[in-house]
Formats: C-alpha cells, sequence, structure tokens
C-alpha cells in the first residue's frame, strides 16, 4: 500500500512480467512474422534468384571455377532467351546435373560446326550468316569438327567458351527449353569482375 493508499502489488507485477509469460496473441505474431520471412527467403530462392557456384574450366575465359553468380529465373517468363546469352540449366540426361553455357543457336535455326566456324541458318538468313565469337580464344577453338543440328520449335543448341573441355550440345544434343533455369544476371565474385548480366554477347546478325 503506498502512501496515498493505492495498492501497488499490481504495479509490481506487471513491471515483472517475464518474456515467457508473454499473451498468446504477441507469441503467435512472432511465429507469424518468422513464417513469413522464411517462405519469403524460399520463394526468393527457387522463383526469383539463385546462387551459382561455376565449376571447371568449361566457360573460360567469360567464367572461371569458383566465380560466384546470381542467376536470374524471373527474365524468361517475360522473354525467350537471347542468342549469346549465358544460361543455367538442367541436363537433359541428368537433372541433377546443373550446367552453365552459351546460348548459340535458337528454336527452328540450324547449326552447322566446319572446323571452328559456326554457321547459323534460319528463316531472316536462308543461306545462313557466320557467328563471330570474340569470347572464344584461338587455344580454346576446335578444329576438324564437322556438325550439323537441325533445332525443334522449343529447343536450343548450347556451347562453352572453351570448346575444347566443353560438354554441350555437340556432345549430349539439343537442350529442351522446360531445362533452362535462368540468365546469369550477376557475378558477385571475385569482387574486382562484379558486372550485371555478364558474358552476354550481341551478335551483329
Amino acid at each position: 500500500m503506498t502512501s496515498n493508499g493505492v495498492d501497488d502489488t499490481e504495479m509490481k507485477v506487471k513491471g515483472n512480467i517475464s518474456s515467457s509469460e508473454l499473451p498468446p496473441a504477441s507469441s503467435r505474431s512472432l511465429f507469424g512474422y518468422t513464417v513469413l520471412a522464411l517462405g519469403l527467403a524460399l520463394f526468393i530462392r527457387f522463383f526469383v534468384a539463385a546462387p551459382y557456384i561455376v565449376e571447371g574450366p568449361s566457360m573460360e575465359p567469360t567464367f572461371f571455377g569458383w566465380d560466384y553468380l546470381i542467376i536470374d529465373k524471373v527474365v524468361y517468363n517475360m522473354k525467350s532467351p537471347a542468342r549469346g546469352e549465358v544460361i543455367v540449366f538442367t541436363l537433359p540426361q541428368d537433372a541433377s546435373r546443373s550446367l552453365i553455357k552459351r546460348v548459340i543457336g535458337l528454336p527452328g535455326e540450324k547449326v552447322t560446326i566446319s572446323g571452328s566456324q559456326i554457321t547459323i541458318i534460319n528463316a531472316n538468313h536462308p543461306d545462313g550468316f557466320t557467328l563471330e565469337e570474340p569470347y572464344v580464344e584461338a587455344k580454346n577453338a576446335t578444329s576438324g569438327e564437322k556438325l550439323e543440328r537441325t533445332l525443334g520449335s522449343n529447343e536450343y543448341f548450347v556451347m562453352g567458351d572453351n570448346r575444347q573441355v566443353s560438354s554441350d550440345s555437340r556432345i549430349w544434343g539439343n537442350l529442351p527449353e522446360k531445362n533452362i533455369s535462368g540468365r546469369v544476371g550477376l557475378r558477385l565474385f571475385p569482387f574486382g569482375e562484379i558486372s550485371v548480366v555478364p558474358g552476354k554477347f550481341n551478335y551483329a546478325d
């Protein structure tokens, strides 16, 4: 009892409520925010963007082993993959494996390889045009190679920039569009190579 006749017992009790005695509504609110944050993180991870670490030399000199990339998983909901873009996809023969390659041939086109020269035949170029590929170093090019491949309506022809060691459409065939995970949107490591849509090349076709 205080000097003015007010019982201070209830005031002291209220001032010493522990976190374990929080009202149930507060606990539910905290749990709800946690679930929401986790759900948002998972949504971004599986539907918006995903990390990818380059393994091996198949994309040198554009990308090297341990380059840390962010894959844009949304862009191809609004547009189709373009020639020259670098993509990540699951291998048609083994969905557990993700590879990184460059888009060379588009749906409906014919891709012809003779030595190190690639010719694309399509509706706009019935006689074909030769790809200029400054991203392929001479030491990484192939010679004596002969191949001709026609792409279906939802198929792409992809190749690594290091043609000597890359396992790509030349070996395992055309890439179905449904296997494409997304486009390389960011390079975050090495820090000196941070860039947006790295590796993309615009051909003069």
